[in-house]
């Protein structure tokens, strides 16, 4: 299957990022693809909570959702609408929220982030996610006409257990949506990528958020395609917008596993002595 990239640049205003979306969508079926895969936030991306937070709402109230879902349709295409920021059913705290939509507009599947990112970066930045949203709570493949998904969200990417997980339950496709900043981006998104796709024997598919941003960010871009044997198929760079293209072969996949069949080896690992 022909599938899509949009690298993006999210903004403070949903309503520029949604028209921006369903441009996206619109282009990318019509140059072929099957499947368009979005960022982390694509909705909006604002460090400040408080302004944020008068611009969020409920899942089946957010207009940008409903606007990707009615464009989905339109277009006869399935979305990975990498993650939008939502309220929770809780009321305490926000849920960072992936959509698998397929092309009749109906939501396949829903994952909540796992692995929050709070870090102190030497760069000076400082990231509390925890302090804003909750965590989420369960794995999630779902079947595509691309092959089966594994669902994440950008520091997922640094627990391969989770792509373990998601390989074990029949994953050939993981898909890493994210926002990374430009100093983790430089020195871990390529190598980490690729990782993941080696051990899984999986397509790597990391749509990313690009450049600067209005609230004052700047992330790292290089959306990627990784082969199953770890050779990056499309990587869009760090400075553009725009959408980019890939082909995926479930062949690729089955020759990779047959060839190298580490994941059909995995066996559980037990608590370690620990000798003094």
């Amino acid at each position: 299957m022909r599938i899509a990239l949009f690298q993006m640049r999210s903004g403070i205003d949903p309503a520029a990022n949604a028209a921006a979306l369903v441009a996206r969508i619109e282009e990318a079926a019509a140059n072929g693809a099957g499947l368009l895969f979005t960022p982390e936030m694509s909705g909006l991306l604002d460090r400040d909570r408080t302004r944020a937070i008068r611009s969020l709402h409920f899942e089946h109230e957010d207009p940008v959702l409903g606007a990707v879902r009615e464009a989905a349709a339109k277009a006869g295409l399935w979305v990975h609408l990498g993650s939008l920021a939502l309220l929770s059913g809780s009321g305490e705290k926000l849920v960072n929220r992936g959509f698998l939509i397929d092309d009749t507009g109906a939501i396949r599947a829903r994952y909540d982030k796992i692995h929050l990112f709070d870090v102190d970066l030497p760069s000076g930045e400082s990231w509390r996610e925890s302090a804003a949203y909750e965590r989420g709570g369960r794995a999630v493949v779902v079947d595509t006409p691309a092959g089966t998904l594994g669902l994440s969200i950008c520091y997922d990417l640094r627990f391969p257990a989770l792509y373990h997980a998601l390989s074990n339950e029949g994953a050939t496709i993981l898909s890493i949506p994210a926002a990374f900043t430009v100093p983790t981006g430089e020195a871990h998104w390529h190598v980490l990528m690729r990782a993941r796709a080696i051990e899984a024997g999986a397509y790597v598919v990391a749509a990313a958020q690009v450049g600067r941003h209005e609230d004052g960010r700047t992330t790292y871009g290089h959306s990627l395609v990784v082969d199953p044997w770890g050779k990056v198929l499309l990587d869009m760079g760090g400075e553009d917008v725009g959408l980019g293209f890939a082909e995926l072969d479930p062949a690729a996949i089955e020759e990779v596993r047959r060839r190298l069949p580490a994941i059909w080896h995995r066996r559980p690992i037990p608590a370690p002595e620990h000798i003094r």
